[in-house]
């Protein structure tokens, strides 16, 4: 079985749209595109190369994707992998691409038959709308989270409703000079509760 696991960008108050440049996503009047820009630093750097330099497949949403193929393949030097790794790409209506190694996936069900399959690791990468249909059907077995001390109040959000409940277990955190926190989080089971203080 392949781990899934979701990489994400966010603010304080869960906005994880356009974190790269003011053009990335402009989409329902997004204004503060590039908003990572401020956060740039060593120590996050290091953490983002580490990332970009495993051995791993992608799993993408299709409006992602569609920004990525049109910038990625002719910037390889920067992210050789993304240009080697397999991107399953989930789509109504793409079928093919000029990006070498990319395949389509149509429903929730070819995601569940690719999770149990041999092979590498998976790793998605912006996609706000696929984040939220795996979380609804507990198909994210880590959160890799980078947590910005901002709040923009409007903006696609990680979590937007529908995810199961759902408990995780902190793996590693850290926090760079800026205050940025890096957070990776494992499935860990239900929900448990009980009263404070007995």
């Amino acid at each position: 079985m392949r781990k899934i696991t979701v990489l994400a960008m966010l603010t304080l108050d869960g906005v994880m749209q356009g974190p790269g440049a003011p053009e990335e996503d402009p989409s329902n009047g997004f204004e503060f595109g590039g908003w990572v820009a401020p956060y740039d630093e060593e120590e996050y750097d290091s953490a983002v190369t580490k990332e970009l330099e495993a051995s791993v497949d992608y799993l993408l949403g299709r409006k992602t994707f569609e920004i990525w193929e049109n910038y990625w393949p002719g910037h390889a030097e920067f992210w050789p992998q993304i240009n080697e790794g397999v991107k399953y790409v989930l789509s109504e209506t793409r079928r093919e691409s000029n990006w070498n190694n990319t395949v389509f996936l149509k429903s929730i069900t070819d995601i569940k038959a690719l999770k149990h399959t041999e092979g590498k690791d998976i790793q998605v990468w912006g996609s706000t709308q696929l984040i939220q249909l795996l979380l609804a059907h507990d198909l994210v077995d880590e959160l890799r989270l980078k947590i910005h001390p901002l709040t923009l109040g409007k903006g696609k959000k990680l979590f937007e409703g529908g995810e199961i409940p759902a408990a995780f277990l902190l793996k590693a955190c850290t926090s760079t000079p800026k205050g940025v926190i890096l957070a990776n989080y494992l499935r860990a089971g239900k929900v448990e509760t009980g009263t404070v203080g007995t």
